[in-house]
């Protein structure tokens, strides 16, 4: 096995490594955990990042070791977390003593549950693959399966292949047993085209997951490029199949739509796509919002709880679901 030299984080980035807790919408309250706190250690260097241009990389060189992590984790983990979010300045799968991290963390979590924020690109590594088999969520990211798109947006190390990681994501999700989530961040002019949509459609058909993500950029990013607006967001969670559990994650930078939908219309398009509340608050108009309240007190319309999140589903639908997996 090629032995491989690890600088020593610094120990002010040592003192980074727990962050939050924050309130998740889509996970609850989060604790987080960097696994790059010292640099950015990325395979990837996307268009949208938050973090500065940074070229991507194969494995980690600056390292915190796992006792450094589960001491400071001990400091500030309490019953009141819900998650503890593996994440980095970059990839949290370089971290290379990830399986011994995460068997030390599972002693000490009690009913806390285990997360990772991962670009997917290492489950290639079946050492990588078998670890993340250990946590309770995981959130993979997705945003192409094209290989030009691929390498555009995500500009990853010249090692990684699209088609490879999509088999392994597909592989994950049928081995995998907690909370599998799926992203997909849309920018403007590169992966929003219906034909990668639709091959998006196609592949996500293949994976098995509680949940797809959709979303676009919510901070200034690397490089020059811009996300699209939540109008466009939701015409695209029309384009991808009724069936596939597609849920807008993007609103920071959303406007209203207030459009009128009657009745019929509401339980059209709930059929279509299941919305959150906050869905709801931007798309219909209060005469819209009214007839959802008249549905949902005469049981046509139900709300279904997915993870953290919260969907208006026409009662019906939810019927042939169940008749439907009951092998009727």
């Amino acid at each position: 096995m090629r032995s491989t030299s690890y600088k020593s984080a610094t120990v002010s980035a040592k003192n980074n490594i727990i962050f939050g807790p924050v309130n998740s919408r889509r996970f609850g309250m989060s604790l987080g955990i960097d696994l790059s706190p010292s640099a950015k250690q990325c395979n990837f260097d996307c268009l949208y990042c938050e973090l500065a241009p940074s070229a991507a990389v194969k494995e980690q060189t600056f390292v915190v070791s796992v006792d450094e992590i589960i001491t400071q984790l001990r400091k500030h983990l309490h019953d009141k977390i819900d998650v503890i979010t593996l994440t980095a300045n970059g990839e949290p799968t370089l971290y290379p003593h990830l399986d011994r991290l995460i068997d030390a963390i599972n002693k000490i979590k009690k009913d806390t549950q285990t997360l990772i924020l991962t670009n997917s690109a290492t489950l290639v590594n079946e050492k990588v693959f078998s670890s993340l088999l250990k946590l309770d969520q995981v959130k993979l990211s997705l945003d192409a399966v094209s290989h030009d798109i691929f390498k555009k947006i995500d500009r990853p190390h010249p090692s990684i292949k699209i088609e490879n990681v999509v088999q392994k994501v597909i592989d994950f999700s049928q081995k995998y047993r907690g909370k599998l989530f799926i992203e997909i961040l849309f920018v403007h002019g590169i992966n929003d085209t219906q034909e990668e949509i639709q091959k998006l459609n196609e592949v996500l058909h293949k994976i098995k997951c509680q949940r797809v993500d959709i979303g676009t950029i919510d901070r200034p990013p690397a490089y020059p490029v811009t996300g699209i607006s939540y109008k466009e967001l939701h015409t695209i969670a029309l384009m991808f199949d009724a069936d596939l559990p597609i849920h807008i994650a993007s609103r920071l930078h959303a406007e209203p739509n207030n459009s009128r939908y009657t009745k019929e219309e509401v339980l059209n398009t709930l059929d279509k796509r299941p919305l959150t509340p906050e869905d709801i608050a931007l798309l219909f108009d209060e005469k819209s919002r009214e007839n959802l309240n008249n549905l949902l007190t005469c049981n046509a319309v139900t709300v279904k709880k997915v993870g953290n999140l919260e969907f208006y589903v026409p009662t019906d639908n939810l019927k042939r679901k169940r008749h439907h997996s009951n092998g009727h």
